[in-house]
């Protein structure tokens, strides 16, 4: 399929561009804000729109209600003048309707994309999300979980009311969304989990006393722990690494601990790497993955999905040092040295042949490569 995702640029739209692309071979046409004024034009060919575009928070309420409405009312009328895309997928929330002005303009787009997709013929899926959360957030934003995580990282303390919420990690919203383009349902409501406000704040200053001193991980023995601890962590890189492990020395040689954890699961392994020779270039989309140096000399890499710029972090096992990849970062290491590398991997989860959550991508394309 082609489809055209809207808002491809934000947080939401990344994580689901992201899970397109290591999930399925859909052609995926991204639309942002720089895009917006070519959405007809974008939109032919299209066999499906996924419409995540919109405005969760802006200067005054009417810029709220009437933001979203706009945007909803510009794809419809791409819709009626190509008569394409035949199927929608509209990112809405459980909020729609009720009397807030996000809930307003949310509940009148659908309305308004509901009518144009009718129009030509086709099938429009109305996802209705609760709260999100998870990597790569905007504080004061996309969500309180951000905000927490911004204020856990700068050693802030917000004024907390405490109450049950129900809360979604992205990657499982991205697949409701995903999900939206082969199910004849009109309405699909994923199914959160409920999580408190001071529970959640408690959790992230557990995670910051463990990892943050000494790059201890914490307790990751529910999923919950997990997409929490992988959206805290998310929130440290660059700034936080290389994590420095210590070795300790006496007359026999040294003693170095790479990884210590407080609890589920754990797998490690380690690799030779022979001078020049690159191992990695690949990504996942929520797996916990430590490399740490052994002896030789290397270089990491990390890029963000769907960016260009690139991290770069010499390694050597002189002085042993620690990368713990983000979640949807592509990363490799290179044997930079005269020997033969030793390196040190180290994954939340027990490796599974039948879901290995690990895609090939280069963290440089091919023509970034030297010649």
């Amino acid at each position: 399929m082609k489809i055209l995702l809207t808002g491809a640029h934000g947080f939401l739209g990344w994580h689901t561009r992201l899970r397109l692309h290591a999930l399925t071979d859909h052609e995926v046409v991204p639309v942002g804000r720089q895009e917006w004024s070519d959405l007809p034009e974008l939109l032919e060919g299209c066999d499906a729109v996924i419409h995540i575009a919109g405005v969760n928070r802006a200067d005054s309420d009417d810029e709220v209600e009437g933001g979203n409405v706009s945007l909803a009312d510009g794809l419809a009328a791409a819709i009626t003048s190509s008569g394409g895309a035949t199927r929608v997928v509209y990112a809405n929330s459980i909020q729609a309707g009720n009397g807030t002005p996000y809930g307003r303009g949310k509940e009148s787009a659908e309305r308004v994309l509901r009518t144009a997709v009718e129009g030509v013929g086709g099938h429009l899926v109305d996802v209705r999300l609760p709260n999100i959360f998870g990597e790569h957030g905007r504080p004061r934003y996309n969500s309180f979980v951000a905000t927490f995580v911004d204020s856990t990282v700068r050693g802030e303390s917000p004024t907390i009311n405490d109450n049950q919420v129900g809360l979604l990690h992205v990657q499982d919203a991205a697949q409701a969304l995903l999900d939206g383009l082969t199910t004849e349902q009109g309405v699909v409501d994923p199914e959160p989990e409920t999580h408190g406000v001071v529970e959640v704040w408690d959790l992230l200053q557990e995670f910051k006393a463990s990892y943050v001193p000494s790059g201890e991980i914490p307790d990751l023995s529910t999923k919950f722990r997990i997409d929490l601890f992988n959206t805290f962590r998310a929130a440290l890189f660059p700034d936080h690494y290389p994590i420095q492990l210590v070795p300790h020395s006496d007359p026999r040689g040294s003693f170095v601990e790479t990884v210590r954890c407080r609890g589920g699961e754990g797998q490690t392994s380690f690799s030779t790497t022979v001078p020049g020779i690159t191992r990695g270039e690949h990504y996942h989309l929520h797996k916990i993955e430590r490399f740490a140096v052994i002896s030789g000399t290397g270089t990491m890499e990390l890029r963000k999905m769907f960016t260009d710029e690139v991290l770069t972090f010499p390694a050597s096992g002189d002085q042993p040092v620690a990368i713990d990849m983000p979640v949807g970062w592509v990363h490799n290491i290179t044997n930079t040295g005269d020997e033969v590398l030793l390196t040190q991997f180290w994954s939340h989860e027990l490796f599974r042949p039948d879901a290995p959550d690990t895609f090939a991508e280069p963290v440089r394309p091919m023509k970034e490569q030297p010649a």
